[in-house]
C-alpha cells in the first residue's frame, strides 16, 4: 500500500517562515509587516502565496490584517498546538477533569440520539468489561472500560465531543493503568455502569446525567 506524503505548498512555507521570523523577534507585538510587493521579493514568491500566508497566520491568531491599514503581529507565539501534543504534557488531574466533563454531556446526548447499533455496541464493551474485572485482567478491563465511554461518546452523535473524548482516554489509559493495582473498583462500580446504560437506552436524559454525575463524582472510577 502506497503512503501519501503531503507536501507544503508555498504559502504554508512563507507562513512557517514568517512564524519563526516572528518567534525568533524579528517582528514585535503590534509591529506592521512589510508591504506585499516586499514579502514576494523576499521570499520569491507570488501574491497570491503571500496573501495565502497572511490568511494562515491571521486564522491561527499570529497576524492581524486591517483592510487598508496593513497587516500586524497579533501575538508572539502561535496558540495552535496540536491538541493531542497538547494532551501529552496535561497532568492526570487536568485530564481527568476533562474526561469527567465531557462524560456528563456524551451521556446526556447519547440519550436522546442513540441508535439500536449503538446499544448492542455498549452492551458488548460493559460485558466485557465485567468479564476482564472477575477474572482480573486489568489491562483488558481498562481497555473494555474505555471502550464502552468511547461507545457512549459515539451515540452521542457530536463528532467534536466524540474525538475529544477519544483523545483524552487514550492518554489516560496508561494511567489508570498505573493507578489501580488490580480490577476490584471495576467490580464495585460495575453496577452503576449498567445503570448509566439502561437510563441511555430507556432515553431518560435527567436519569442518564444524575447517574453519570455520581459515576463522575466517584473519587475510585
Amino acid at each position: 500500500m502506497k503512503t501519501l506524503i503531503q507536501k507544503k505548498s508555498l504559502a504554508q512555507e512563507v507562513a512557517s517562515k514568517i512564524e519563526e521570523q516572528i518567534a525568533l523577534g524579528y517582528y514585535k507585538i503590534n509591529e506592521k509587516l512589510p508591504i506585499e510587493a516586499a514579502l514576494m521579493e523576499s521570499f520569491g514568491v507570488g501574491r497570491s502565496s503571500i496573501r495565502e500566508a497572511m490568511k494562515i497566520l491571521a486564522n491561527s491568531g499570529l497576524l492581524r490584517i486591517q483592510q487598508g491599514v496593513g497587516t500586524f503581529v497579533e501575538q508572539i507565539n502561535s496558540t495552535q498546538e496540536p491538541m493531542d501534543k497538547r494532551l501529552m504534557r496535561a497532568t492526570l488531574q487536568d485530564l481527568d477533569e476533562v474526561r469527567q466533563l465531557i462524560e456528563l454531556k456524551i451521556a446526556e446526548k447519547a440519550a436522546i440520539n442513540r441508535t439500536d447499533d449503538d446499544i448492542l455496541v455498549m452492551k458488548q464493551h460493559l460485558a466485557d468489561r465485567m468479564k476482564a474485572a472477575n477474572e482480573g485482567l486489568l489491562e483488558e478491563c481498562v481497555e473494555a472500560d474505555i471502550q464502552f465511554h468511547i461507545a457512549i461518546a459515539e451515540a452521542s452523535k457530536n463528532e467534536i465531543l466524540s474525538d475529544l473524548y477519544k483523545s483524552v482516554s487514550k492518554h489516560l489509559k496508561k494511567e489508570f493503568l498505573h493507578l489501580y493495582p488490580d480490577t476490584r473498583v471495576f467490580q464495585e462500580t460495575y453496577d452503576i455502569h449498567e445503570q448509566l446504560l439502561t437510563n441511555i437506552i430507556a432515553k431518560d436524559q435527567k436519569e442518564t446525567w444524575n447517574t453519570a454525575a455520581k459515576i463522575v463524582g466517584q473519587s475510585n472510577y
